[in-house]
């Protein structure tokens, strides 16, 4: 990662966070999803720079990006990509964003046209986190529930039994029906190494991919994920409108999912939610992967390929 350059830029609002890599051709900005930092592109940073410019963002409330409670819209992030892209990429970019991050790329596309090339919608919930849809049929919905009782625990408080509560309320909807959950003795276990943690390092940390979990959600605004189940988040984003609107080349990733009886959708899209967008937007080019969600990392090199085959296709 020598080759990219960690900066600060400021809004006129606030300060958000991003990497920039060498000018290699054109700029493509990486958009997270919801939840992390740049560094979730690590696996493909490295794979892209041969081609483009690169640029990965921390959303508002993200990482090392400031926090914006009480101001989360589509709207706003919005007013943050757009003065990124007038300031920093200074013309008009690829933009790809990755779940919540593909429909700030739509939004920019609808909204901002003269800055944005094209767009790639890796795997975005569409339709799905639609206001009310997403707290009736998304077992995403559970998941921004847990995610802001944990990070308020991980922000306010230092019981090792309410923590271990917000784990076990953890529960992942398999492909065959049932249900896992992390087991008592586990989530105590887990809660009592992050609070031995807080106490010796002053902050909370444990090894490994979960130890990158809690380093992620205490970087993370709670309120970001509160303004999705809340609803605040939605203004300025109608999905049927901005996908009319597009007029610049995109393409639409739609990697695997399931509908579980008692969570509902658990993916971002279902197979009628993209062939309703390819009916809205009809010039808009799609790939159904098999792949988890963050495709980009589950797959990095067929990532690369699918940008790089959409941004030949674009002559």
């Amino acid at each position: 990662m020598d080759e990219f350059e960690e900066k600060r830029f400021n809004t006129g609002e606030l300060e958000i966070n991003y990497v920039v890599g060498p000018d290699t051709g054109l700029p493509l900005v990486l958009i997270p999803p919801q939840g992390v930092d740049w560094t979730n592109y690590k696996k493909v940073l490295p794979l892209l720079i041969e081609e483009y410019h690169v640029y990965a963002v921390d959303i508002r409330g993200h990482g090392k990006s400031d926090w914006a409670t009480g101001d989360y819209s589509f709207t706003s992030i919005g007013r943050d990509m757009t003065a990124f892209l007038e300031s920093i990429v200074q013309g008009p970019a690829i933009i790809s964003g990755n779940s919540s991050g593909g429909l700030v790329a739509l939004w920019l596309a609808a909204n901002r046209p003269s800055l944005v090339k094209a767009i790639i919608m890796e795997d975005p919930p569409l339709f799905s986190a639609d206001w009310p849809r997403i707290r009736e049929d998304s077992y995403v919905y559970r998941v921004l529930q847990v995610t802001v009782e944990m990070s308020k625990e991980l922000h306010e408080s230092r019981s090792i039994s309410g923590l271990a509560r917000t784990f076990m309320k953890i529960r992942r909807p398999l492909p065959n029906g049932k249900i896992r959950g992390i087991p008592r003795s586990a989530a105590y276990f887990i809660s009592f190494l992050i609070r031995a943690s807080q106490k010796i390092r002053g902050k909370p940390s444990l090894p490994g991919s979960l130890g990158k979990i809690i380093e992620v959600l205490v970087d993370f605004d709670p309120d970001f994920s509160q303004a999705w189940v809340d609803g605040r988040i939605y203004e300025g984003l109608d999905h049927v409108d901005a996908l009319k609107r597009v007029e610049c080349p995109a393409i639409l990733l739609h990697a695997n999912w399931v509908r579980h009886p008692d969570y509902g959708l658990v993916g971002a899209m279902d197979d009628e939610d993209t062939a309703y967008a390819r009916e809205l937007a009809p010039e808009m080019q799609f790939k159904r992967i098999d792949s988890e969600h963050v495709i980009h990392s589950h797959d990095p090199e067929l990532f690369v390929s699918l940008v790089d085959q959409f941004i030949e296709s674009l002559g």
